[in-house]
């Protein structure tokens, strides 16, 4: 059986020489320890602790956040051959409760905190989330898909998110782009969508493209980028994203919505020749206007964009993190009145223009002549 004991006590045995053991994970630690304390999380503790008490004799006093893991720490130092442990009851909590004395820590307490359950994740833990807050995002479309999507990556921590959009705030957009507000009704889309995000987020660094993306700039929007999400509105922008990717071999997270249906799919052609298509071998030839109305034409369910930016955001954050299985040579599409999920596969085409094995970059075209039927040249 061990014993607890309440941190006054536990103060008293560690200033006659007990150890104090924090089995608290490091975010944990960020936000202050019980002065003096020596920071071990409960998972190294059988690793660990020959190092920190090599004396099976001396005694030792586990602490936690409210009680619970260090009667488990202390279990497990009693079966390595520690005969004289005992728990904290109360833990940290009830040791700063009491006015116990306290150590600050040089760590970064808003970075631990602010992604306390990411850190929990094993698949994540603080090197993921490190290599999250140093990466750099290009969103093309801060509008039904750019917003969602955008919104969550910045919580998320994505370091750096470059938007680009060169519309401005409509009262019609406030039904499904979460970003804007009615108070920023003739606003850059841009700038308003960095106010919110900056708001949310403020570790986050939002860039702002207030310009329409095109041949002459993409490749300049896309340089650094360690993904693209693609939340365009119109054919000639996707098309342009989509052969700009492939050049540059960026993976490219693909959306799109229609009434109360959507898709997601993740083009990565440029990075996996032959064994990953692009956008072009799902769609060859640009569907004719009238087959394919925008939302202003068609209308949209105000949610589903919101489910479709989501899920690129996912897919988003799996291609960073390096886990999971990203969405490459699968379409997932969504019946939001069905509420449905069903997946199809698409293989790359051999003898794509874009992305064939061995085929040198076309170069880029007059993309809204494609878009409408005319010549590519």
């Amino acid at each position: 059986m061990i014993r607890e004991i309440p941190p006054r006590e536990a103060l008293q045995r560690q200033r006659a020489g007990a150890l104090l053991i924090d089995v608290r994970e490091p975010y944990e630690h960020a936000a202050g320890m019980a002065a003096g304390a020596i920071p071990l999380p409960r998972a190294q503790v059988a690793q660990r602790i020959a190092q920190v008490a090599p004396d099976r004799n001396a005694e030792i006093l586990t602490i936690c956040a409210h009680g619970q893991r260090s009667l488990l720490a202390a279990q497990a130092l009693r079966q390595l051959g520690y005969a004289n442990v005992a728990s904290v009851a109360g833990g940290t909590a009830e040791w700063i409760s009491q006015g116990l004395p306290m150590t600050e820590t040089d760590d970064d307490a808003d970075f631990f905190e602010r992604y306390s359950r990411h850190l929990r994740l094993p698949e994540v833990g603080e090197a993921g989330q490190r290599r999250l807050e140093d990466s750099r995002i290009v969103i093309v479309g801060a509008g039904g898909l750019g917003s969602p999507a955008a919104f969550y990556l910045a919580a998320a921590g994505v370091g750096m998110l470059v938007l680009a959009d060169d519309d401005v705030v409509d009262r019609s957009n406030l039904q499904r782009q979460i970003l804007h507000t009615e108070a920023r009704i003739g606003v850059a889309k841009v700038h308003s969508a960095a106010q919110t995000l900056t708001a949310l987020n403020p570790r986050a660094r939002i860039e702002g493209l207030s310009e329409r993306v095109t041949s002459a700039n993409v490749e300049d929007l896309l340089d650094g980028a360690d993904v693209v999400i693609d939340g365009a509105d119109n054919f000639p922008v996707r098309y342009l994203l989509n052969d700009a990717c492939v050049k540059l071999g960026k993976p490219l997270v693909y959306g799109a919505v229609h009434r109360f249906e959507g898709q997601v799919s993740v083009f990565d052609a440029g990075r996996h020749r032959g064994n990953a298509p692009c956008y072009r071998c799902l769609f060859p030839q640009p569907p004719v206007p009238e087959d394919a109305p925008n939302c202003a034409e068609a209308g949209v369910l105000g949610v589903l964009p919101g489910v479709i930016g989501l899920l690129q955001a996912t897919e988003a954050l799996k291609l960073i993190l390096g886990i999971g299985e990203p969405l490459i040579g699968r379409v997932l599409m969504f019946d939001a009145l069905g509420m449905r999920f069903r997946e199809t596969r698409l293989a790359p085409d051999p003898e794509c223009p874009v992305c064939a094995p061995g085929r040198a970059f076309p170069g880029y075209i007059d993309y809204a002549a494609f878009c409408a039927g005319g010549s590519s040249t």
